[in-house]
C-alpha cells in the first residue's frame, strides 16, 4: 500500500512520526502538559497554527499527544488527517464538558458511549436516515474498569456535541429528558470520522461546569481533576 503524502495541509509531520494512538485535547497547550507529564523523551512532530503535537513512549507504548482545537470542524480537520494520511488507528478525545442533570458533579469523569448532535456535521456522507455516532466498546469498556479500580467518579451514557457555545435556544430540558448527561462540542464529530475510515475512538470528559445549577470549578479544581481523565486514557494504551 502506496503511503500517503505527508506533511498534510495542517499536520507538519512526515508519515511515521505519529503513533497508531493519539491522545488529544482541544487546548495544544493541554496537550503540551500530557508530553510533559504522561510520555517519556516527548519530541514534537507539530507546530502548524499552533496546534501542538507530541509522540513519545508511555511504560513501553509507543503514543501521540495532540491538540484538536475546538467545536467539530476542527476536531474534523485534524482527526480525518490522522485516521487516513498517518495510520492512526485510535484517538482518545480528553477535554470538558458541561453537565445538564443533577447526579452529575463538578470533576466527575463523562465516558461518552454515544454522542447526539445539532450539527449538519453528517450531512457530507448522504445517509438515508438519521447516523448514531458511537465510541469503539473496548475502549468504552477498558475506561469503566479502569475509572472503577481507581475510584474516579463516572457515569457511561450519552453527550450532546454542540455548534453553539453561547446558546440563546439550548432546550436543555428536551435533552435532559432524553438522558443526555453533559454538553461539549466535538465527539460526534470525531465518532463520525472514527466509523468512516473503520477506525477506534473514545471520548473521556471531565465535568468542568454545571449548566443547570450554574457551579464552575476553580482553576485549582480544574488543575487536580483534569488529570484523571488523562490517566485513565494513558490505561487504555
Amino acid at each position: 500500500m502506496e503511503k500517503p503524502k505527508t506533511p498534510t495541509p495542517h499536520i507538519g509531520a512526515q508519515y511515521g512520526y505519529i503513533a497508531e494512538t493519539v491522545i488529544m485535547a482541544g487546548d495544544p497547550l493541554r496537550a503540551k502538559f500530557m508530553a510533559e507529564t504522561f510520555l517519556e523523551n516527548p519530541v514534537q512532530f507539530n507546530n502548524v497554527r499552533g496546534m501542538l503535537g507530541f509522540t513519545g513512549t508511555r511504560q513501553g507504548c509507543r503514543v501521540s499527544v495532540m491538540g484538536h482545537g475546538i467545536g467539530m470542524p476542527s476536531i474534523g480537520i485534524y482527526s480525518y488527517e490522522l485516521f487516513n494520511f498517518y495510520g492512526v488507528e485510535t484517538i482518545i478525545r480528553v477535554g470538558s464538558a458541561g453537565s445538564i442533570q443533577t447526579d452529575l458533579h463538578l470533576g466527575d469523569l463523562v465516558i461518552a458511549q454515544g454522542a447526539c448532535t445539532n450539527s449538519n456535521y453528517a450531512a457530507q456522507f448522504e445517509l438515508p436516515g438519521t447516523f448514531a455516532p458511537i465510541a469503539d466498546f473496548s475502549l468504552v469498556r477498558k475506561a469503566a474498569d479502569t475509572c472503577d479500580r481507581l475510584g474516579y467518579h463516572y457515569r457511561v451514557g450519552n453527550v450532546l456535541s454542540s455548534d453553539v457555545f453561547y446558546n440563546e435556544n439550548a432546550h436543555n430540558d428536551k435533552w435532559i429528558s432524553m438522558g443526555v448527561l453533559a454538553v461539549e462540542m466535538e465527539v460526534a464529530g470525531l465518532y463520525m470520522n472514527a466509523a468512516r475510515a473503520g477506525k477506534r475512538a473514545l471520548a473521556i470528559c471531565t465535568i468542568s461546569d454545571h449548566i443547570i445549577t450554574g457551579e464552575v470549578t476553580t482553576a485549582e479544581e480544574r488543575q487536580t481533576t483534569l488529570t484523571h481523565m488523562m490517566d485513565v486514557a494513558f490505561s487504555l494504551l
